[in-house]
């Protein structure tokens, strides 16, 4: 039959079976559609996934922000609260440093512990104000007493009360002034 030297493999395929009937043809579009559909959804459902995805990465992202900002807040604030109840101690070795004192010793061991602590509170981000001789102001400054002379401009400084001071650039505590007017 011409078949004994092909491989027992292969098979031929009559001449009837090679062209598909037209139900078949049918039914290979009908899984062609299908197989089709079934691809759009799952590419949708891919891009949906991704999407959410990406979503998710970015809520992340902006929690992990905003944990960290929150921690920093707290950090700073809590350093804040710090320096601020440090503050009369610091005042009371300036008023301590201003009087007269028999004992050198005892002076200088005030002006190191002063000096110290001092020095610590700017490492954390204390910063003094320098008031005397600048404009009065009102968000930086707490005038206690107003002093009518020709000798200063209007609005300038007179004199401390007590000092003022910033804490990483804000307003820890104004400082109390003494503010020169022009007479009437």
């Amino acid at each position: 039959m011409g078949n004994e030297n092909q491989d027992p493999d292969v098979r031929t395929i009559p001449a009837e079976e090679k062209e598909p009937s037209a139900g078949a043809a049918a039914d290979l579009s009908a899984q062609v559609t299908a197989l089709t559909a079934d691809c759009e959804r799952l590419a949708a459902e891919k891009a949906e996934l991704n999407d959410l995805l990406v979503r998710r990465q970015a809520d992340f992202e902006n929690f992990r922000r905003r944990a960290e900002r929150d921690r920093s807040d707290f950090v700073q604030f809590a350093g804040m609260e710090f320096a601020r109840a440090l503050l009369p101690i610091l005042d009371d070795f300036e008023r301590a440093l201003k009087v007269e004192c028999a004992d050198a010793n005892y002076t200088k061991g005030v002006q190191i512990i002063y000096t110290r602590l001092f020095e610590a509170l700017k490492k954390m981000g204390l910063e003094p104000m320098d008031t005397v001789g600048k404009t009065f102001d009102p968000n930086l400054h707490q005038a206690i007493e107003r002093v009518e002379t020709d000798q200063a401009q209007d609005q300038s400084i007179l004199g401390e009360f007590q000092k003022g001071y910033n804490f990483k650039g804000k307003l820890l505590r104004p400082a109390m002034v003494r503010v020169a007017v022009r007479p009437s």
